[in-house]
C-alpha cells in the first residue's frame, strides 16, 4: 500500500510538471502569435507595405525552458542618468534600476536592467523595464545589434527573466529608427539560442 501511494504522488508530480510545461509552451506560442501580429499590423510594424504582404511570421529559436530563468534582482539607488546611445547617433536617457543576478547552464551571470525616462511617463509604461543584451548569436543567426526584452518591476527580490522572448528591434528590419544599442556591460559571453532570430 505505502509503495502504491509513492507511486501514485510520482505520478501526481509528473502529470503537474508536464501540465505546467505544457501550458508554458501555449504562452509563448501565444506570444509569438502576437509579435507576428503585430508585424502585420501597419500601425505598429517596421515593415514597408511590400514587406508587410510578404511576412509570413518571426523565425524562432525552438522553445527551450532552460533560458526561463528566475534571477536574483537587487534595485539600485537612483543614481546619475544612464544616457545610452542608439543607432541614430542620438542618447535616450534611462536608469540602470536593477541587476539581474542568475544561473545558465552552471555558470553565474549579470545582466544590468534599465528604466526609460520617457516611457515611465506614461501610464502604460509606468512599471515598465527594458533588457538589452548581445550574445555569442549575433551577426550569425540573430540580428547583430543585439536584442531587447521587455520586463515588468518585481514586487520582491526576484526577477522572471525569459530568453525565449527576445526580439528583435525595429532596426534590424527597417532604417529611421533610433534603437538603444545594448551596453557593453550587458554582452552575454555565450551563444542564447532563444527568441527571435534573423530574417530568412
Amino acid at each position: 500500500m505505502k509503495a502504491f501511494l509513492i507511486i501514485a504522488i510520482s505520478l501526481l508530480g509528473l502529470s503537474q510538471s508536464l501540465f505546467a510545461q505544457n501550458e508554458y509552451r501555449a504562452s509563448l506560442i501565444e506570444y509569438q502569435h502576437e509579435l507576428n501580429e503585430e508585424y502585420k499590423n501597419p500601425k505598429e510594424s517596421p515593415l514597408s507595405p511590400a514587406e508587410r504582404k510578404a511576412f509570413t511570421g518571426h523565425h524562432f529559436f525552438p522553445i527551450d525552458e532552460k533560458y526561463h530563468v528566475i534571477a536574483k534582482f537587487e534595485k539600485l539607488p537612483v543614481a546619475s542618468i544612464y544616457q545610452m546611445k542608439t543607432t541614430a547617433n542620438s542618447i535616450k536617457d534611462y536608469d540602470v534600476y536593477g541587476i539581474a543576478t542568475f544561473i545558465l547552464d552552471g555558470k553565474e551571470y549579470q545582466l544590468n536592467i534599465y528604466q526609460s525616462h520617457q516611457l515611465r511617463t506614461q501610464e502604460k509604461y509606468k512599471d515598465h523595464l527594458f533588457l538589452p543584451f548581445t550574445d555569442q548569436t549575433n551577426g550569425a543567426d540573430t540580428y547583430g545589434g543585439g536584442r531587447y526584452i521587455d520586463l515588468k518591476i518585481p514586487s520582491g527580490d526576484t526577477i522572471e527573466l525569459d530568453f525565449n522572448k527576445a526580439y528583435n528591434p525595429y532596426c534590424a528590419y527597417a532604417t529611421g529608427y533610433a534603437c538603444p544599442i545594448p551596453p557593453k556591460e550587458n554582452d552575454l559571453p555565450l551563444a542564447v539560442k532563444a527568441g527571435v532570430m534573423l530574417s530568412k
